[in-house]
């Protein structure tokens, strides 16, 4: 089994059909318009974001969200993960009626139990939404740079990236930035190239969500690959979500033989009915992809994640045996 790297993954949107049925009958409420047959239900962007927030708000107290990284960090281990990062929204534990420090402290509590059970490494990446506007991105900033965590080592924006433009969002990252977090942006999924252009220029992120409609610039992917900007790739809820129509057309490869530095994430992954490893085996009966490559888009996304350099030469240490030959 190839060692597995992942960068990019909304946490409330790991949570399964079977602990969304569980935390709904912990609090009495009706989620069968959004659950049929141990799958979600939904049928365009909005009617997912719609099923997405109404699952999210399940998750109400810190041992809830205790066990939803605990769940989502062990089933990736057993799929072969070695590292993790997830994004967070403390806007979203504002909204679930929860406290911001309580959210972080479950989910970290969650993350430490799965590293003790299995050894997989996690960081969480804080999030502002890019729809709700620069006054709101920015709160999430300064909040996450005054209350320090020592797991919280990246900021990013998600959200409509079709919303406000990136410049608007300049003071939230360079507070971030400031404060020594790793910067990534959602751009270039439902926005075109120019999404990811205007985020490199603006923002100035290390990384980019998805970025994959980078491909219809053939000076941006030239600059990608000159820059070294790593793109946080999620085939799976492309085609899911009709960004393209099948894995055939998706430009993974294209920019992978172009230069870009791609990694391999599953986004929102029972909601896709993806998970990493679907995604890995996706690059390889898809992509064309053998062990050796794949092992190196797992070596990208090490070096790219937002940790620090003694764990990252103990991740990358972790992918020399699976290499030797049996």
């Amino acid at each position: 089994m190839v060692a597995k790297a992942e960068l990019h993954c909304h946490i409330e949107g790991t949570a399964s059909p079977a602990l969304a049925r569980e935390k709904a009958a912990l609090y009495g409420v009706d989620i069968s318009a959004f659950v049929r047959d141990d799958a979600y239900i939904w049928h365009d962007f909005t009617s997912f974001l719609v099923a997405y927030d109404a699952i999210s708000m399940l998750f109400r107290t810190a041992e809830d969200y205790a066990d939803l990284a605990e769940r989502y960090l062990t089933r990736l281990a057993r799929d072969g993960a070695i590292y993790s990062e997830f994004f967070i929204s403390t806007d979203h534990a504002v909204s679930a009626g929860l406290d911001p420090q309580a959210y972080i402290e479950g989910l970290a509590e969650g993350i430490r139990r799965a590293r003790n059970a299995t050894g997989i490494e996690c960081r969480m990446i804080a999030t502002g939404l890019r729809h709700i506007g620069p006054e709101a991105v920015e709160h999430a900033a300064r909040f996450v740079t005054a209350n320090p965590h020592p797991l919280i080592t990246g900021f990013g924006m998600a959200g409509d990236e079709r919303m406000h433009h990136a410049a608007d969002f300049r003071r939230a990252f360079d507070i971030a930035r400031d404060a020594g977090l790793g910067l990534t942006v959602h751009a270039g999924e439902f926005a075109g190239a120019t999404s990811v252009r205007d985020a490199l220029d603006a923002l100035k992120p290390s990384r980019i969500g998805h970025g994959v409609r980078a491909i219809e610039d053939r000076d941006l992917v030239k600059r990608l690959a000159e820059e070294g900007i790593v793109l946080e790739c999620c085939p799976g809820s492309n085609i899911a979500l009709g960004v393209y129509d099948s894995f055939e057309d998706h430009p993974f490869k294209a920019l992978s033989d172009a230069g870009v530095k791609v990694t391999l994430n599953s986004d929102d992954p029972p909601f896709f009915h993806t998970d990493l490893g679907r995604e890995y085996d996706i690059a390889c009966d898809v992509f064309r992809l053998d062990d050796d490559p794949l092992r190196g888009i797992t070596r990208t996304a090490i070096k790219a994640a937002f940790i620090d350099e003694e764990t990252r030469a103990k991740l990358l240490a972790k992918l020399l045996p699976v290499e030797k030959p049996a």
